[in-house]
Protein backbone atom coordinates (compact mmCIF):
# COMPACT_ATOMS: atom_id res chain seq x y z
CA UNK A 1 0.00 0.00 0.00
CA UNK A 2 1.42 3.45 -0.87
CA UNK A 3 1.72 5.39 2.21
CA UNK A 4 2.40 8.70 0.13
CA UNK A 5 -1.54 8.55 0.01
CA UNK A 6 -2.27 8.88 3.50
CA UNK A 7 0.05 11.87 3.87
CA UNK A 8 -0.06 14.34 6.86
CA UNK A 9 -3.54 15.44 7.46
CA UNK A 10 -2.91 19.01 7.31
CA UNK A 11 -2.40 18.71 3.63
CA UNK A 12 -5.78 18.27 2.38
CA UNK A 13 -6.57 21.35 4.00
CA UNK A 14 -5.35 24.68 2.50
CA UNK A 15 -6.50 28.22 3.43
CA UNK A 16 -8.26 29.86 0.30
CA UNK A 17 -5.91 33.29 -0.30
CA UNK A 18 -6.05 35.51 -3.06
CA UNK A 19 -3.17 33.60 -4.61
CA UNK A 20 -5.48 30.38 -4.40
CA UNK A 21 -7.87 32.24 -6.23
CA UNK A 22 -5.63 34.27 -9.10
CA UNK A 23 -5.12 30.33 -9.65
CA UNK A 24 -8.67 29.46 -10.07
CA UNK A 25 -9.28 32.54 -12.29
CA UNK A 26 -5.95 31.39 -14.30
CA UNK A 27 -7.49 27.91 -14.98
CA UNK A 28 -10.78 29.25 -15.91
CA UNK A 29 -8.95 31.75 -18.61
CA UNK A 30 -6.98 28.73 -19.56
CA UNK A 31 -10.33 26.66 -20.15
CA UNK A 32 -12.23 28.93 -22.20
CA UNK A 33 -8.50 29.15 -24.43
CA UNK A 34 -9.29 25.59 -24.75
CA UNK A 35 -12.57 26.43 -25.85
CA UNK A 36 -11.92 28.56 -28.25
CA UNK A 37 -9.68 26.04 -30.09
CA UNK A 38 -11.79 23.16 -29.66
CA UNK A 39 -14.71 25.45 -32.11
CA UNK A 40 -13.78 24.27 -34.97
CA UNK A 41 -12.88 20.74 -34.38
CA UNK A 42 -15.46 18.13 -32.94
CA UNK A 43 -17.31 19.97 -29.55
CA UNK A 44 -19.35 17.27 -29.21
CA UNK A 45 -16.44 14.61 -28.40
CA UNK A 46 -14.34 17.12 -26.43
CA UNK A 47 -17.34 18.25 -24.52
CA UNK A 48 -18.40 14.67 -23.26
CA UNK A 49 -14.46 14.02 -22.36
CA UNK A 50 -14.25 17.02 -20.27
CA UNK A 51 -17.57 16.70 -18.18
CA UNK A 52 -16.58 16.51 -14.39
CA UNK A 53 -19.51 15.66 -11.44
CA UNK A 54 -19.13 17.04 -7.87
CA UNK A 55 -18.73 14.46 -5.58
CA UNK A 56 -21.46 12.64 -3.75
CA UNK A 57 -19.94 12.68 -0.60
CA UNK A 58 -18.89 16.41 -0.61
CA UNK A 59 -22.10 17.67 -1.46
CA UNK A 60 -22.82 20.78 0.68
CA UNK A 61 -24.58 20.29 4.37
CA UNK A 62 -22.93 16.57 3.98
CA UNK A 63 -20.26 15.76 6.86
CA UNK A 64 -16.84 15.51 5.39
CA UNK A 65 -15.86 12.03 5.44
CA UNK A 66 -13.10 10.57 7.73
CA UNK A 67 -10.91 9.75 4.70
CA UNK A 68 -9.61 13.67 4.72
CA UNK A 69 -8.19 13.01 8.34
CA UNK A 70 -9.46 15.75 11.18
CA UNK A 71 -9.77 19.18 10.55
CA UNK A 72 -7.40 21.20 12.61
CA UNK A 73 -8.60 23.97 15.06
CA UNK A 74 -7.38 26.85 13.85
CA UNK A 75 -9.08 25.94 10.06
CA UNK A 76 -12.59 25.43 11.41
CA UNK A 77 -14.56 28.11 10.36
CA UNK A 78 -11.98 29.63 7.81
CA UNK A 79 -12.25 29.26 4.08
CA UNK A 80 -10.81 26.30 2.59
CA UNK A 81 -9.52 25.20 -1.15
CA UNK A 82 -11.96 23.13 -2.28
CA UNK A 83 -11.27 18.74 -2.42
CA UNK A 84 -13.60 18.43 -5.36
CA UNK A 85 -11.63 18.82 -8.75
CA UNK A 86 -15.51 19.86 -10.23
CA UNK A 87 -14.94 23.31 -8.75
CA UNK A 88 -11.56 23.06 -9.50
CA UNK A 89 -12.52 26.01 -12.51
CA UNK A 90 -15.19 27.41 -10.09
CA UNK A 91 -15.11 30.33 -8.30
CA UNK A 92 -16.05 28.68 -5.05
CA UNK A 93 -14.46 28.26 -1.50
CA UNK A 94 -15.59 25.56 0.83
CA UNK A 95 -15.97 26.25 4.65
CA UNK A 96 -16.13 23.95 7.75
CA UNK A 97 -17.36 24.28 11.31
CA UNK A 98 -16.61 22.14 14.63
CA UNK A 99 -19.42 19.47 12.93
CA UNK A 100 -17.15 18.94 9.49
CA UNK A 101 -20.20 20.03 7.32
CA UNK A 102 -19.47 21.57 4.39
CA UNK A 103 -20.42 24.60 3.08
CA UNK A 104 -19.43 26.06 -0.21
CA UNK A 105 -19.29 30.20 -1.07
CA UNK A 106 -18.84 31.48 -4.13
CA UNK A 107 -15.50 33.99 -4.52
CA UNK A 108 -16.88 36.69 -6.42
CA UNK A 109 -17.55 39.77 -4.49
CA UNK A 110 -21.34 39.76 -2.30
CA UNK A 111 -23.39 42.59 -3.04
CA UNK A 112 -20.91 43.68 -5.13
CA UNK A 113 -18.92 45.23 -2.33
CA UNK A 114 -17.71 42.46 0.20
CA UNK A 115 -14.68 40.29 -1.79
CA UNK A 116 -14.04 36.51 -0.23
CA UNK A 117 -11.27 38.06 2.30
CA UNK A 118 -13.30 41.02 3.57
CA UNK A 119 -13.88 40.93 7.38
CA UNK A 120 -17.34 41.79 7.11
CA UNK A 121 -18.32 38.95 4.77
CA UNK A 122 -15.82 36.38 7.12
CA UNK A 123 -17.46 37.40 10.16
CA UNK A 124 -20.85 36.88 8.23
CA UNK A 125 -19.62 33.83 6.89
CA UNK A 126 -18.77 32.39 10.53
CA UNK A 127 -22.25 33.35 11.88
CA UNK A 128 -23.97 31.58 9.10
CA UNK A 129 -22.12 28.11 10.15
CA UNK A 130 -22.28 28.49 13.29
CA UNK A 131 -23.90 25.42 14.99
Amino acid sequence: MDLSFWASETNNFRRFTPESLAAIEERIANKKKEQIKVKGKNKDEEAEKDKLTPQLDLKICKTLPSLYGDIPADLVGEPLEDFDPYYSDHKTFMVLNKRRTIFRFTATSALFIFGPFNPVRKAAIKILIHS
